[in-house]
C-alpha cells in the first residue's frame, strides 16, 4: 500500500521538476488563486498597492488533493499592504511540501504607483523570491537505499517576477511576467524550460452595490486572469461580495484546478478567518478536493489613501472601549463620621437627636444646591430665549427695510418707465412728421418721373426706327459671314478626319509596341508595369475598407455620444445592436497591415519601374520614343496615385486617432456620470462642500493677485444663456469662474472668501457639466450691467461675465 501511495505522490510531482538535469530543483508556484482578500500580491507585485487602504498580517495554511496521502501543503506566513500614498509592499515566509520534494524560503515584494489624472493610476511591482529546494528525506519510505534519491542536491534558487497595472475608477488591467528569471546557485546557471513560467494578464472590476438591506454598500470585485505557459494556456476568474457587516463571500473557476468557493468574516475589527475550497475537475477529477485557511490580523489605518475606498469594517465581537461613565459630584460638604468609644447610657439620646439634626442640614444643602443650579439653567435658557428673540426681530427690522427699499426701486423703476414711454411717444410723432414729408416729396417726384418717362419713350421710338434699319443691314452681312464659316467648317472637318485617321494608324503602331515587347528590357517595363496596375487595384480596395473600418469607428462615438448627451437629460435610450469591438479593431488592424505591405511593395514596384526607365533611357542601344513616353508617364501618374493613396492613409489615420481619443473622453464622462446616483445627490454634496468651505476658511492676512485665481473655462464677452438649470432660479448672474474640475473650484472659492467675501455661491449644469461661480444675482439686465462696470479692482473678479438662466 505504501508503495502504491509513494508511487502515486512521485506522479503527481513530476511536472513539478524542471528537468533531468536539475534533481530536487522546484519551480516556484504558492497556490494563493482563490483569495480576492489576503495574499493578493503573490497573484501579482502590483497588488499590495491596488485597491488597499490595510495593513495584514496573515497566516496560510492549503492542503491540496486530499484523497491521497502525502498530496502538497503549503504554509505561509506574510505581512503585506498599503504604507503609503504610493507605495505597497510585502514580506512572506513560506515552506510547500511535495510528497518527497520539499522548499522553504522567503518572498519580498514592493509596488510603486505613478498617478496620472484623478481617476487614472499606473502602477509597478515585482516579486522577489529566494529558496531552497531539495529532498525530505523523513518522508520517503522504502525497503531499499535508493541511489537516485541519496544524490539529490540541495538547491538554492533566487527567482524574479515583476508586474504592470493600469487602473481607472473601476477597473484595473495589468500584466506581470512569473519566473522571469529563475538562478540556481547551487548550479551557477539560469534555469531553463521552467514549466512555471510565464506571462499572465489580468482584468479587474471593483465596484459598489447601491441596495437596501443585507447587502447595502456591499464591496463587488471580479478579476479575470489568463497566464500563457510554454505548454499551456491557463484561463480563470474570481469574484467576491464583501459586506460591511464583516463577511464576505467569493468564488472561482480555473480550467485547470476547478471550481472553488469560500467564506470569511471578522471575528473582530481586527481579526478575520477565512476559508475556500476547492474542487478538482476535468482530468485530475480523482485527486479530490483542497482545503485552504487564512487567519489574519488588520492593522488599524488612521489615514485614508486615494485609488481606493475605505469600507466601512466591523466584527461579529465588539471590541470598542465603552466611554466611561460620568461622575458629577456633589457640592454639599462630605459627611464626617465620628465613631465614638462608648458613649454612655445618659446622652445616648442627646448624640441621635444631633445627629438627626446634621443629616437634616446636609440635605436641606443639597436641596438649595440643585434649586440653585435648577434657577441657574433657567436663566440661562431665558438668556439664549433672548438672545434669539432678539435676533428674530432684527432680521425682521432687515426684512422691513428690504421691502422699504425695494418699493423705493420699484417706483424709481415705475417713473423710468414712464419717461421712457413719454420718450417714444415724442419720437413717434416726429417719425410720423418725417413720413408725411418724405410722401409729399415722392409724390413731386413721381410727376417729374412721369414727364421724364414721356420724353424717353419718344426718343425711344426714335432709336428703333434706326436700330430697324441698322439690324437689316447687319442681317446681310451675317448670312455673307455665315456661308464663309460653313465652308470653313467643312474644310476642318476633312482636315481633322485625315489627323484622326493618321493617329489612330500611329496608336496601334505603338500599342503593338508597348504591349508585345521584343526587347528584355520592355518586357520587363511592362511586367513591372502591370504590377503596379494590379496591385494599384488591390490599395483602392483596401483604402475603401479601411474608410469603412473608420467609419464604423466614427459610428460607435456617434452612438456612445448620443446616449452620454440623452442619459445627461434623463433620456433613457433603447440599446444599439451589439457589435464586437474585439472583432472589429482584429479587422482594423488586419486591413491596415495589409494596406502598409501593399503601399510598401508598391512604392518597392514604382522605384523598380524607375530604375528600368533609366536604365532604358541611359542604354546604348536605340529604344522607341514611344515607348519611353509612355512609360515616362506611368511612372509620373504612378508616383502621383501613391502619394495620393498615402495621403489618404494619413488622414484615415489621423482621423481614426482623433476618434479614438473622442471614443476614450466619452468613455471617461460616462464612468464620471456613474460617481453620482442622481443629480439631488450632486446637489446635496455640493452644498454641504459650499457650507464647509465657508466655515472652515478664514480671512487671510495676504493680499491674493490676479495670477492666484484659476479663472477656468474663459467666457464670452457677450451674455451667455443657459436654460434648464436644476437647483437655481431664473435670472442674470455675475459668473467669477467656470470649472469642470471640484478641487479647482474649491480651489477658487477658497481664495475668493480668504480674501474677504462671504456671499460666494455655484451652480451646475448638467447640460454642460460645469460649475458656475457667482456673486450677485439679478432680475433684469441693466442692474446686472450696473454693477458689472462698477466691479472694481478685485483680483477675484477681472473675468467677470453675465450669464442669464431661463427655466
Amino acid at each position: 500500500m505504501k508503495a502504491i501511495i509513494l508511487t502515486i505522490t512521485f506522479c503527481i510531482t513530476t511536472q513539478l521538476l524542471l528537468s533531468q538535469d536539475e534533481d530536487g530543483v522546484v519551480a516556484f508556484d504558492l497556490p494563493v488563486r482563490n483569495s480576492l482578500m489576503f495574499n493578493k500580491y503573490a497573484i501579482n507585485p502590483t497588488f499590495s498597492f491596488v485597491r488597499e487602504q490595510y495593513n495584514y498580517a496573515s497566516i496560510y495554511n492549503k492542503r491540496e488533493w486530499t484523497q491521497f496521502e502525502d498530496a502538497p501543503i503549503t504554509y505561509l506566513a506574510s505581512y503585506s499592504g498599503r504604507f503609503g500614498e504610493n507605495i505597497g509592499a510585502g514580506i512572506g515566509v513560506f515552506q510547500q511540501n511535495y510528497g518527497v520534494l520539499t522548499t522553504f524560503g522567503g518572498l519580498l515584494n514592493f509596488a510603486y504607483n505613478a498617478r496620472l489624472d484623478r481617476d487614472s493610476n499606473l502602477t509597478f511591482g515585482l516579486n522577489l523570491g529566494a529558496y531552497s529546494s531539495g529532498i525530505n528525506t523523513s518522508n520517503v519510505t522504502s525497503n531499499f537505499p535508493d541511489p537516485s534519491l541519496q544524490n539529490v542536491p540541495s538547491n538554492l534558487l533566487v527567482t524574479v517576477s515583476p508586474g504592470i497595472n493600469y487602473g481607472t475608477a473601476f477597473l484595473d488591467f495589468g500584466v506581470s511576467i512569473n519566473n522571469l528569471v529563475s538562478y540556481n546557485f547551487e548550479s551557477s546557471e539560469i534555469l531553463e524550460n521552467n514549466p512555471k513560467q510565464g506571462i499572465q494578464g489580468h482584468v479587474m472590476y471593483t465596484g459598489y452595490m447601491s441596495s437596501r438591506g443585507f447587502f447595502d454598500d456591499a464591496r463587488f470585485s471580479g478579476l479575470v486572469r489568463s497566464e500563457f505557459r510554454r505548454e499551456e494556456t491557463i484561463i480563470s476568474a474570481n469574484a467576491m461580495i464583501y459586506v460591511p457587516r464583516g463577511i464576505w463571500f467569493q468564488g472561482g473557476y480555473n480550467t485547470l484546478y476547478g471550481a472553488s468557493a469560500g467564506v470569511g468574516i471578522n471575528v473582530t475589527k481586527e481579526i478575520a478567518i477565512e476559508y475556500n475550497f476547492e474542487k478538482a475537475l476535468g482530468d485530475i477529477i480523482d485527486f479530490g478536493p483542497s482545503h485552504e485557511v487564512t487567519l489574519a490580523y488588520r492593522f488599524n489605518n488612521r489615514r485614508y489613501f486615494d485609488y481606493s475606498r475605505q469600507d466601512e469594517v466591523s466584527g461579529l465581537i465588539n471590541t470598542d472601549k465603552k466611554p466611561k461613565r460620568r461622575i458629577v459630584k456633589s457640592t454639599a460638604p462630605k459627611r464626617k463620621v465620628i465613631t465614638p468609644a462608648e458613649p454612655k447610657k445618659d446622652n445616648a439620646k442627646a448624640l441621635a437627636k444631633a445627629e438627626e439634626e446634621r443629616i437634616a442640614k446636609e440635605k436641606a444643602e443639597i436641596l438649595k444646591q440643585e434649586e440653585n443650579n435648577r434657577l441657574a439653567e433657567e436663566k440661562r435658557k431665558s438668556e439664549e430665549l433672548a438672545i434669539t428673540e432678539q435676533k428674530r426681530l432684527e432680521e425682521a427690522k432687515r426684512i422691513a427695510r428690504a421691502k422699504i427699499e425695494a418699493d423705493k426701486r420699484a417706483k424709481a423703476e415705475e417713473e423710468k418707465k414712464k419717461k421712457e414711454a413719454d420718450r417714444l411717444e415724442k419720437e413717434r410723432l416726429a417719425e410720423q412728421q418725417k413720413v408725411n414729408e418724405a410722401l409729399k416729396r415722392q409724390q413731386e417726384e413721381a410727376e417729374a418721373l412721369r414727364l421724364e418717362q414721356e420724353r424717353i419713350t419718344k426718343e425711344k421710338e426714335a432709336a428703333d426706327r434706326l436700330a430697324k434699319a441698322e439690324a437689316e443691314r447687319l442681317e446681310a452681312k451675317k448670312l455673307v459671314e455665315e456661308q464663309k464659316a460653313k465652308e470653313e467648317l467643312e474644310r476642318q472637318q476633312a482636315e481633322a478626319t485625315r489627323l484622326e485617321q493618321e493617329r489612330l494608324v500611329r496608336e496601334n503602331t505603338e500599342s503593338n509596341i508597348i504591349n508585345n515587347p521584343k526587347s528584355k528590357i520592355g518586357k520587363e517595363l511592362k511586367s513591372v508595369a502591370d504590377a503596379i496596375e494590379n496591385d494599384n487595384t488591390k490599395q483602392t480596395d483596401l483604402l475603401d475598407r479601411y474608410n469603412k473600418a473608420v467609419e464604423n469607428k466614427n459610428e460607435n462615438l456617434k452612438n456612445l455620444k448620443e446616449e452620454n448627451d440623452l442619459s445627461d437629460q434623463g433620456i433613457t435610450v433603447q440599446p444599439k445592436e451589439f457589435r464586437s469591438v474585439t472583432k472589429e479593431n482584429n479587422e482594423l488592424r488586419a486591413v491596415k497591415s495589409q494596406l502598409d505591405n501593399i503601399i510598401e511593395k508598391q512604392n518597392e514596384s514604382i522605384s523598380e519601374l524607375e530604375e528600368l526607365y533609366k536604365s532604358a533611357t541611359e542604354a546604348d542601344t536605340i529604344v522607341n520614343e514611344t515607348v519611353l513616353l509612355f512609360y515616362k508617364k506611368k511612372l509620373s501618374s504612378s508616383k502621383a496615385e501613391q502619394a495620393k493613396t498615402q495621403k489618404i492613409r494619413a488622414e484615415l489615420e489621423n482621423r481614426l486617432e482623433n476618434i479614438q481619443e473622442r471614443i476614450e473622453f466619452e468613455k471617461r464622462r460616462r464612468i464620471k456620470r456613474a460617481e453620482y446616483d442622481n443629480e439631488e445627490e450632486r446637489y446635496q454634496q455640493d452644498r454641504a462642500r459650499l457650507a464647509n468651505l465657508k466655515s472652515t476658511t478664514e480671512v487671510a492676512s495676504a493680499n491674493y493677485t490676479e495670477d492666484d485665481f484659476d479663472f477656468g473655462i474663459t467666457q464670452s464677452n457677450n451674455i451667455t444663456i443657459l436654460k434648464n438649470v436644476n437647483n437655481i432660479n431664473s435670472g442674470y448672474y455675475l459668473v467669477l469662474a467656470v470649472h469642470t474640475d471640484t478641487d479647482k473650484r474649491d480651489d477658487f472659492i477658497t481664495k475668493v472668501i480668504a480674501s474677504g467675501v462671504a456671499d460666494i455661491e455655484f451652480f451646475f449644469d448638467v447640460n454642460t457639466s460645469q460649475y458656475y461661480i457667482y456673486q450677485k444675482k439679478f432680475q433684469n439686465i441693466q442692474q446686472a450691467n450696473s454693477l458689472l462696470k462698477q466691479r472694481g479692482t478685485k483680483p477675484y473678479n477681472s473675468k467677470m461675465t453675465i450669464i442669464k438662466i431661463e427655466n
